[in-house]
């Protein structure tokens, strides 16, 4: 058992990362789907779903306001669809790749997000996320941050830009809607050699294209618009809020590339955000984010179990309550010296 005394212990390259490796080992046995679980995940998620959007469809003339207010349990019902499609891109829901690819790309009609496209960019943070020296170009505000030294060494100008894009207001309610409504409909950072993943955003938007003609055929533009856009927009603020606070938060842990390991970055880079029982449900446990890093293709509805087998194991692996969690945001800088975040009114800089 490790110590869990300090993150700078726990990460030592000698028996505490031999053990850390261990853990994998010992924990792989709750890789398996679960076949049962999860076509019971997907009928306790899409059957409410369902319910729920005809619901606001059959309000919307009688009440409005009442259906707006169902718009929160549908929101939380994508994030919940969300985390299968999550899942689907690791191969975790299914033990057939198939079924897997399927599902995922029926989910991305709900969550508005390119299945191929989003696994690969997907990967690519599971692949360096709290690596100091293989951070994000930037276009990952969420996932990444700048040290102290990089932010006092930008200009005024460039600081300023640099909080207000981060100011909570921006960074977690107004951009998310805009990524999964207008940034997702296009390639905008995809590689021409990715044919595949290009494609895949090409033929959601039109699955999309599809899908919403015929509502509006069907029911008209304005319920459509009184019922999908509130539905998504408080989707993409809850889902967004629910990433980046698993991966920055005061006492998470980034590491330069010679101390960098992906078991020490799952245990003490991410979070385990300890969200009340309906939150957990809605969010498909993904709370339990360090497990989800540690082995990534553990279903979403084994993470708890394999979280308690872990927690005995390595002690002090950072944890958040809900509270802690709604002030995360404000965490933006890594401080080397003190290894922790910092806000930005923590920081000195200089007005040249």
């Amino acid at each position: 058992m490790l110590s869990g005394t300090s993150l700078r212990e726990n990460i030592a390259p000698s028996g505490a990362e031999a053990q850390l490796h261990d853990l994998r080992a010992t924990l792989a046995s709750h890789q398996a789907p679960v076949l049962g679980h999860s076509l019971g995940q997907m009928a306790s998620t899409f059957l409410p779903f369902f319910g729920l959007i005809a619901a606001m469809y059959a309000l919307v003339d009688i009440s409005p306001w009442l259906s707006l207010a169902l718009a929160i349990p549908a929101a939380g019902l994508i994030v919940r669809i969300f985390i299968i499609q999550h899942d689907c891109g690791h191969g975790a829901f299914f033990r057939s790749k198939a079924a897997n690819e399927w599902l995922g790309r029926f989910c991305s009609l709900f969550t508005m997000t390119p299945y191929a496209n989003w696994r690969r960019q997907h990967a690519n943070h599971h692949a360096m996320w709290n690596n100091l020296d293989r951070r994000s170009s930037g276009a990952d505000i969420y996932s990444t941050c700048l040290t102290v030294a990089e932010y006092q060494a930008l200009s005024p100008r460039q600081r300023w830009g640099h909080r207000a894009v981060r100011h909570p207001l921006i960074a977690q309610v107004l951009l998310p809607p805009l990524v999964f409504l207008f940034l997702y409909r296009i390639p905008f950072d995809t590689p021409s050699a990715w044919r595949r993943e290009r494609a895949s955003v090409f033929l959601t938007d039109l699955g999309l294209a599809a899908l919403f003609t015929g509502l509006v055929l069907l029911l008209g533009a304005g319920p459509v618009a009184l019922v999908q856009l509130p539905t998504i927009m408080i989707a993409a603020i809850l889902g967004v809020w629910l990433f980046s606070v698993q991966h920055r938060f005061e006492t998470v842990l980034w590491l330069r590339q010679k101390d960098w390991t992906a078991t020490s970055a799952a245990l003490f880079g991410s979070s385990h955000l300890r969200l009340p029982r309906v939150l957990q449900w809605f969010s498909g446990n993904i709370g339990f984010h360090h497990i989800h890093h540690l082995l990534p293709r553990v279903p979403n509805y084994r993470l708890e179990a394999c979280h308690n087998a872990c927690a005995a194991l390595v002690p002090g692996t950072p944890s958040l309550t809900l509270g802690q969690a709604l002030q995360a945001p404000a965490y933006a800088l890594w401080d080397e010296a003190k290894e922790r975040l910092v806000r930005f009114s923590e920081v000195r800089t200089c007005t040249g």
